[in-house]
């Protein structure tokens, strides 16, 4: 069973910056990993991807503020967020696809982390 954790979330001050992590634990053959978030009032959306063995696609209104990363052996996706202001304020979430023969196409989500900017 894949279960996974997030950290990272908390209260920053506009301008900040704040890094989110986020592993799987269990067995689990990556195809891809992303970020999502939802805003107040708002459905969730993509914030950015990362495809195994590929490059990295944001959102285009946070290209060159946020950064995805991950560690396919370490099973851990990371989103540095720099320049923060307000409107980033959202419950972020990480996401992992997975393909197999066994299973197919196979999503697992974060339990969501709280990031919330604000002076």
């Amino acid at each position: 069973q894949v279960h996974i954790e997030e950290y990272g979330g908390g209260l920053v001050q506009p301008g900040g910056s704040l890094k989110l992590s986020c592993t799987a634990s269990g067995k689990i053959n990556i195809a891809e990993m992303a970020w999502y978030r939802q805003r107040p009032g708002d459905a969730r959306e993509w914030v950015a991807r990362l495809p195994n063995g590929g490059t990295a696609n944001y959102a285009e209104s946070l290209t060159g503020r946020f950064i995805i990363s991950g560690d396919r052996d370490k099973k851990t996706v990371y989103l540095d967020m720099n320049n923060l202001a307000h409107e980033d304020t959202a419950v972020y979430y990480c996401y992992f696809l997975e393909f197999t023969l066994a299973r197919g196409r196979q999503t697992y989500w974060g339990q969501g982390t709280q990031v919330t900017v604000s002076s």
